[in-house]
């Protein structure tokens, strides 16, 4: 999945030790925009310390992200983990100048002397 959004803040990053080694958590805070009373997401970002480095307060993006819930001791968590950030192209292609209009040229007609025409012109 994936959503278009505007940095709002930028978390301290949180790191420590598993079984699996050394981890570093990071959250940032996105506000979607075009919504009526302004979606907030605070999305996790896995040790991607570099990624999130450069992303910049203010600026847009769009950002790839898959949810996750896990159960410990009874309690729910959910997280929203990007997995791709993107940023928002201010425009797609830059605009084509005037171009003349298409205009489609006539085809000669041959007379078979008949009276017929013939537009074959072989």
């Amino acid at each position: 999945m994936e959503f278009e959004g505007k940095v709002l803040e930028i978390l301290q990053p949180v790191s420590g030790q598993s079984a699996r080694g050394t981890w570093e958590r990071q959250t940032v805070v996105f506000e979607q925009p075009n919504k009526q009373y302004g979606k907030e997401i605070a999305v996790t970002f896995m040790n991607k310390s570099q990624e999130v480095a450069s992303l910049r307060v203010g600026e847009s993006y769009i950002v790839s992200f898959d949810i996750e819930s896990r159960n410990y001791q009874g309690r729910w968590y959910t997280d929203v983990r990007a997995w791709r950030v993107q940023p928002v192209q201010s425009q797609a292609q830059p605009p084509m100048g005037d171009m003349p209009p298409f205009v489609e040229e006539p085809q000669p007609a041959y007379s078979t002397g008949a009276g017929v025409v013939d537009d074959i012109p072989f």
